[in-house]
């Protein structure tokens, strides 16, 4: 089990009185560990600082995204309200009395204990993430190709991770490899590598992204956007398990699970030939649709509830702790073209400008705060002023539905595939 964190100059009698603590739970007179190891803070679940130590200031900005943060010292009622307004989660007097050091840790042990919702970084409650989090677990025990899918922003790199880290090749590496960053001129060197001497300046043996990854996970992001000669070369390192450096004389073997990802509809692309069908099958073994953060807005305050724990160091004035109930609505009602990471980007940005320990609606992007206004009284055409009036009434229809299709069509009274062909016309 992890430990406490005690930062404090008498180390010796404070940790006299913590093992005088009886609770039942993780902490009690037989395992209370003590640790003062503040360089290392992921072994510990809670850390207890003397504001009497110095630099305590930094110390509670440097654990308190990391664990909750017990504060104590000798009555002062400054220190006190500094530390709360830096993010301790208490304040105790000395001396520390057995009792309250027990109630203390109480109350913060189904914190310590619970995890997040969602699978591994993924957020969420929502039943369509939980289809989700119910094939992430059946890829994580398979060794298939997997194919991920879905708009920009949406958490399919988390998804691939979670899969690798729940998958026997966790203790390997995963190697990302974004296609679309990658030319075909420096494709084979950066794929597969090349030997000392393989041509001008080649002056040492380079290993490619592939072979780092032998043993491993390696992660195509944005497949769609490859190159005929990317793909023959993916489809070759599949069909054959093995690659060759430039310069090699032999080929030989590498071990990897390959992992894709994509935002384009490669069905499409397929049609169209500008994909290849049998690279297209080979990646589809187990496809991963991830849904857009308007059909799943449920998640929101959990998602919320993460960013702001993620970013909160960023302010080193005071902590944000949370959101005001009007703030989260207004979040909610909000359609996310950007999916989660505009999201997060929004919740980063409100972090900012937040003028006290919770993020208020005047703390939100404006564009988030304006109602769309009706556009079609300053066009004279009536086919323009229908189509907007007619965009005009689907957005408010979405909002009121959370972003949910088959709601909002209902709400239109047309089905939802004539929707759906709207929003597509749209864009």
């Amino acid at each position: 089990m992890k430990k406490i964190l005690l930062v404090s100059d008498d180390i010796k009698s404070f940790s006299q009185v913590f093992k005088s603590v009886n609770i039942p739970g993780p902490y009690d007179q037989k395992n209370i560990n003590i640790g003062t190891d503040i360089v290392n803070p992921l072994k510990y679940d809670i850390a207890f600082i003397d504001l009497d130590v110095d630099k305590w200031e930094r110390k509670i900005i440097e654990l308190r995204s990391r664990m909750p943060v017990i504060a104590f010292s000798e009555p002062n009622i400054r220190k006190a309200v500094e530390a709360m307004k830096l993010g301790a989660s208490e304040y105790l007097e000395k001396p520390l009395e057995p009792e309250v050091l027990g109630e203390v840790l109480l109350k913060y042990k189904k914190r310590i204990l619970d995890k997040e919702f969602g699978f591994g970084e993924t957020i969420g409650i929502s039943s369509v993430m939980q289809e989700v989090y119910g094939i992430i677990k059946k890829a994580a025990a398979s060794e298939s190709n997997v194919l991920i899918t879905g708009e920009s922003g949406t958490g399919k790199e988390l998804v691939a991770r979670a899969i690798h880290k729940w998958s026997p090749r966790s203790g390997k590496s995963f190697i990302t490899i974004n296609c679309s960053a990658i030319p075909d001129t420096l494709l084979e060197s950066e794929l597969f590598g090349f030997e000392k001497g393989a041509f001008t300046g080649a002056n040492y043996t380079k290993k490619g992204l592939i072979e780092l990854a032998d043993g491993g996970t390696v992660f195509f992001d944005e497949i769609g956007d490859v190159s005929a000669l990317f793909q023959v070369k993916i489809l070759r390192l599949i069909q054959e398990g093995e690659i060759m450096r430039i310069g090699g004389k032999y080929p030989f073997k590498v071990d990897i699970r390959i992992i894709v990802a994509t935002n384009k509809d490669l069905v499409t692309l397929c049609k169209k030939g500008l994909f290849r069908e049998d690279l297209f099958y080979r990646l589809n073994v187990i496809n991963i649709n991830l849904p857009p953060l308007r059909n799943r807005l449920e998640d929101i305050p959990y998602l919320v509830e993460h960013f702001i724990k993620k970013h909160a160091y960023k302010r080193r004035d005071m902590l944000v702790k949370g959101i005001s109930e009007e703030a989260l609505d207004i979040l909610k009602t909000y359609v996310y073209p950007g999916n989660i990471r505009e999201l997060e980007n929004i919740v980063e940005r409100a972090i900012s400008f937040a003028n006290g320990p919770e993020i208020l609606p005047s703390d939100l992007p404006d564009y988030i705060l304006k109602i769309p206004t009706q556009k079609f009284m300053k066009t004279l055409k009536l086919k323009e002023a229908l189509a907007d009036v007619e965009k005009e009434l689907i957005w408010n229809a979405l909002q009121k539905s959370g972003g949910n299709i088959t709601r909002a069509a209902k709400e239109l009274g047309i089905h939802r595939q004539q929707l759906q062909r709207k929003l597509r016309k749209l864009k």
